[in-house]
């Protein structure tokens, strides 16, 4: 298997090179082209990042967040970081990867709140950082309903996740 894995790609790389060359392609000067395209895609969404980036650091460091789910962490009586996790991971996938990481180590990965955490990382996506990203790397400033929609779809995750821990855990 692994002397596979070790010839798979340098195959590929080959058949591509074949079939360009076939088709009277110049592969070398194709790569270039494509290459420089990447770096300059890399240019345009390297400042939506990192405004990202510094906006959920910030958010994250200011702990308003831990503050802001306490009433309904007394209500519901789940712990603080499983909704923390909840409400950060439409916003980072990093940042909520962290909390679960965290509640793996407090819980265990095969507990009732670890199994929330796993089944939520799978029910919700990085809404709020794919459209930024996305979004500011072509200059977009009019998203319309992208948000709202997208946060919509987040929020059915996330009641989904726990109702279905729920009934199968």
């Amino acid at each position: 298997m692994k002397i596979i894995s070790i010839i798979v790609l340098p195959l590929f790389v080959l058949m591509i090179v074949g079939y360009g060359y076939m088709k009277k392609i110049d592969v070398y000067n194709s790569f270039l082209k494509g290459a420089k395209e990447g770096l300059e895609i890399v240019v345009n969404i390297t400042p939506a990042i990192l405004a990202m980036v510094f906006a959920v650091n910030i958010f994250l460091d200011s702990n308003i967040l831990s503050f802001l789910l306490y009433p309904l962490h007394k209500m519901i009586l789940i712990p603080n970081q499983v909704l923390s996790m909840a409400f950060l991971r439409p916003i980072s996938g990093t940042a909520s990867l962290s909390i679960m990481t965290n509640i793996f180590q407090t819980y265990g990965p095969d507990s009732f709140y670890g199994r929330l955490t796993s089944v939520l990382q799978g029910c919700t996506d990085t809404t709020i950082y794919v459209i930024a990203l996305y979004y500011g790397s072509i200059k977009v400033t009019k998203t319309r309903y992208t948000i709202f929609v997208g946060l919509m779809a987040d929020l059915v995750g996330i009641i989904m996740a726990f109702i279905l821990t729920n009934i199968f855990f």
